[in-house]
């Protein structure tokens, strides 16, 4: 398996994800503004979509993927179908209780999450009408985890990129069509939740019976690998998803500041997401199951080499996108979400908390190829480890920044905690000989930083005044963006092959 290719399949769907991510915020922000309705279906959507970055992204897939590996390489197709079967019934039992809970429970969940919001009973109540609606979201969208790590496995990268896609299709149909026919027509949104989740699991299921894994509903408690996946599962949360649990609790202090907070931070975060998404997500989900192979057949050299590939082509990827979200966050804001009721007061509010996470994109990316450095050797303290000490550090400077920069110093704590978290889990693996980097990497750094200078003086040239982007009209923002996004794309890769770069260079056979 080319890893490039693969890597350049999952890129590719998750672009497309994005891309209509992108789409389904421009049309919530036309529709409904950034005010008190968004903010109560974002505390609302932000509960279930936690557990889809944890479950998806995070704590589910470092423990299930590993030990579904080894059983895979080791123990043949009737003992891994039997593994896939005990844990998705038990998952499904566990999975129904809990979304049950969320159901039954909202407004404790709420006033947990925001309880800034209990000052404003009908902000409140339609937070818990929203919850409601979208808790069974948790229950689908946790058994597509289990489908996907089936499937990636099984090298079938492409069908879990695919399907975040219709997430957003079915966020896309219910703000343009579904939302005059609720009061408040904020509640079609939670029901698109609803409906996403149903239509990804049942899009999955096809292809899980056609590789022979299609789960059959056998509980089995005494499952031995069962239980090594729970084990592994809560300890995991930290490790890996330390940045989610921040986002929750800074979602508790936005709570408190002014009308529009949260909602701010939320389309900072989908814009920052773009980059993560596309590449972080996707350099993890392939590199997950060839480090486990490595590990497991102990080729600890090219266990090395895998970890060394990953870190270079994130800081090659990632350095120039963090830039360009700090320096162009006004274009990026005002080209996407200045429409009807986002105003140009909205984009500044919210660039404001772009340029913070821009700061920890680097961070928040590297740890997507370093835990999986533990979590293949089924390492799961140390991971836990480095991520309550972030998380204790962020939340430090969140009390440290909030006075003075508001909604943006949540944004930079969690940046800086994310950078944080990526030092220690580097140092970690050095220390215990686990990553040894290749030769060549300052002069790799010295030429992506030749490319960055020459990248930043592109954009601030041809940028132009951050008022001309707030003032114009919404073509001349969109072809003015893609100019400026054209050009600096242009720029900084043919200053990295005028240096020496070449893509055959990053090409990489997977175990």
């Amino acid at each position: 398996m080319n890893l490039l290719k693969a890597l350049g399949t999952i890129g590719s769907f998750t672009l497309a994800s994005r891309i209509l991510g992108i789409i389904r915020d421009v049309l919530v922000a036309r529709v409904f503004g950034a005010g008190m309705a968004t903010d109560a279906f974002f505390v609302a959507f932000k509960l279930p979509n936690l557990l889809r970055r944890l479950f998806a992204e995070g704590a589910f897939s470092q423990a299930f993927v590993p030990i579904l590996g080894e059983y895979k390489n080791r123990r043949g197709h009737e003992e891994t179908k039997l593994l896939v079967d005990h844990v998705t019934t038990l998952l499904a039992i566990i999975l129904f209780i809990v979304t049950l809970i969320g159901v039954i429970a909202a407004p404790i969940l709420v006033y947990i999450s925001a309880p800034g919001f209990a000052v404003t009973p009908a902000k409140f109540d339609l937070t818990v009408q929203l919850l409601r609606i979208s808790s069974p979201y948790i229950f689908f969208i946790s058994l597509v985890a289990v489908a996907s790590g089936i499937l990636n496995t099984y090298n079938k990268f492409w069908v879990p990129a695919f399907t975040p896609i219709l997430l957003n299709v079915c966020f896309i149909g219910a703000a343009l069509w579904l939302a005059p026919y609720f009061e408040p027509p904020i509640m079609a949104l939670a029901w698109a939740v609803f409906i996403a989740g149903f239509v990804q699991l049942a899009f999955q299921l096809p292809f899980l019976k056609k590789i022979g894994m299609l789960p059959t509903l056998r509980p089995n408690l005494k499952d031995a690998g069962v239980w090594r996946i729970i084990k592994q599962m809560g300890p995991a949360v930290f490790g890996v998803s330390i940045s989610q649990i921040s986002l929750i609790i800074n979602t508790i202090f936005a709570s408190f500041l002014v009308a529009g907070s949260v909602s701010w931070l939320y389309y900072a975060d989908r814009l920052m997401e773009f980059p993560s998404g596309v590449l972080g997500a996707a350099i993890a989900t392939i590199l997950l199951p060839s480090l486990s192979k490595h590990h497991s057949d102990g080729h600890l050299v090219e266990y090395s080499k895998l970890l060394d590939w990953g870190l270079r082509l994130t800081f090659m990827l990632t350095l120039p996108a963090a830039l360009a979200l700090g320096m162009i966050a006004v274009p990026l804001l005002a080209t996407f979400f200045q429409h009807g009721a986002f105003t140009a007061h909205d984009v500044l509010m919210t660039r404001n908390a772009l340029v913070g996470y821009s700061v920890g994109l680097i961070g928040i990316l590297s740890v997507k190829v370093l835990a999986p450095g533990f979590y293949a050797r089924q390492d799961i303290r140390t991971p836990v480890k480095t991520g309550i000490i972030t998380l204790l550090a962020t939340q430090a400077m969140n009390l440290l920044f909030i006075g003075w920069l508001q909604h943006a110093g949540l944004a930079l704590a969690i940046g800086l905690g994310s950078c944080l978290n990526s030092a220690i889990l580097f140092y970690l693996l050095r220390k215990r000989d686990i990553y040894q980097p290749e030769p060549g990497w300052g002069k790799f750094l010295a030429k992506l930083g030749a490319a960055m200078l020459v990248l930043g003086l592109t954009l601030w040239f041809g940028m132009g005044s951050e008022q001309s982007w707030l003032t114009s009209g919404g073509w001349i923002r969109i072809w003015r963006l893609t100019g400026l996004v054209v050009m600096g794309m242009t720029v900084y890769f043919a200053v990295l092959w005028l240096l020496g770069f070449r893509l055959k260079d990053f090409s990489r056979r997977g175990a």
